[in-house]
């Protein structure tokens, strides 16, 4: 009886253990809080580019990854562009912004 119980604690704690590394962060892959953190911030960010008038939420492409925000695009005008990014930066959340928005 106590090595089936030792038997099951040890597997128990190694299921643990294996659960909090799978969950774990790295630098390519986001752990799932990570996960959601950035779902919210590019929701906020194509939010606050949707109700902005004269910017086409549609030619804007919206990327998180562990709080850096990519742009991606084509825009009619610079203004439109400095207008986006100035948007993005103001979302909570976002620790930086990569613009890679074209003119057309």
């Amino acid at each position: 009886m106590k090595q089936l119980i030792r038997f099951l604690s040890a597997f128990f704690l190694a299921l643990t253990l294996l659960t909090a590394v799978g969950c774990a962060s790295t630098q390519k892959h986001e752990a799932t809080g990570e996960y959601v953190d950035d779902s919210i911030i590019t929701s906020k960010v194509k939010a606050a580019i949707l109700n902005e008038p004269g910017l086409n939420s549609a030619e804007i492409n919206v990327e998180t990854f562990k709080g850096i925000v990519q742009l991606s695009g084509f825009v009619s005008s610079s203004a439109d562009i400095n207008k986006a990014v100035t948007l993005t930066r103001d979302v909570g959340g976002v620790k930086s912004v990569n613009n890679d928005m074209k003119l057309k």
